[in-house]
């Protein structure tokens, strides 16, 4: 019972964040054109100081668990790259698109496991991650003569996050304190980002300010719910709901954008869902 309750939890705090991740895209790309960078460092700060917020209220401290810091800085470091690649698709993609490629970072998570966790992985788990990447040709769409570059950078942000995500698994692991784990990584990215606000500053309307503190606390939000998901239960059993995002996303994109994903990127959703679905299925039959 204790486990079925656990996986539920899990699967709520998944959901939640897919949600809150959806949104914030949202809110990126409605604080229109601004470098992807100062985006990345706002959305960052206003995530850093909610949790610096609830660290101080929570107590114990600003000190890391023992043996903890390299994965907190491996974290901090896939994690700032996935966001900054992210953030540019959101800027060149429409919605559902940017987001559904940064949606690959499951099946990097499957295969970064194997080498950080040692979990094993199996022919199956291959062949799906396999099949996961043919369907993302399709959202790519890469072509002889170039591949696009938007798409390029979504690749990338999925793989990022697919490896902070991994890093998240193994820190909750060792008994890192989620909210630490979410404030160590934003702070470290903003400190690696500052140098290049200073110097490269845009300045920003009202509302394009007003956009990039909801990114933030959507940012804070989503960071605790996916934090919170990994710790109630691994990632085999709950993963499959982080593509709900693609369905809040497209939902968003269409009332907010009227904007449609084409039809090969369909094909592109399906297939990589369908993976997703299978391989939950094959794990819960399994168990």
């Amino acid at each position: 019972m204790m486990k079925i309750n656990r996986t539920a939890k899990g699967a709520l705090c998944l959901i939640l964040s897919a949600f809150f991740f959806a949104l914030m895209g949202l809110f990126v790309q409605l604080s229109g054109d601004l470098p992807s960078f100062q985006k990345s460092f706002f959305r960052n700060a206003v995530a850093a100081l909610v949790a610096l917020v609830i660290l101080i209220k929570e107590g114990g401290g600003f000190k890391w668990q023992k043996d903890c810091l390299l994965p907190l800085v491996l974290r901090a470091v896939f994690g700032t790259v996935g966001v900054l690649c992210n953030f540019y698709a959101l800027d060149h993609m429409i919605l559902s698109d940017a987001l559904m490629l940064n949606k690959l970072s499951p099946f990097f998570a499957v295969i970064l496991s194997y080498f950080v966790l040692k979990e094993k992985i199996n022919l199956f788990q291959i062949s799906m991650v396999i099949l996961a990447f043919f369907g993302s040709l399709f959202i790519i769409k890469p072509t002889p003569e170039l591949l696009n570059p938007a798409s390029i950078f979504g690749f990338i942000g999925g793989l990022g996050a697919g490896a902070a995500y991994t890093m998240v698994r193994k820190l909750t692991g060792m008994g890192e304190r989620k909210t630490y784990i979410v404030f160590f990584f934003s702070a470290f990215s903003c400190v690696c980002l500052l140098p290049y606000l200073l110097f490269n500053y845009v300045s920003m309307s009202t509302f394009q300010t007003l956009y990039l503190i909801l990114a933030g606390i959507c940012a804070a939000l989503g960071q605790f719910s996916i934090t919170a998901a990994y710790s109630y239960a691994p990632a085999r059993e709950i993963s499959v709901y982080d593509y709900t995002q693609i369905i809040f996303s497209t939902l968003m994109s269409l009332v907010v954008f009227g904007t449609l994903p084409d039809v090969l990127s369909i094909i592109g959703y399906v297939i990589i869902c369908s993976a997703t679905v299978i391989m939950f299925l094959r794990n819960k039959r399994i168990k």
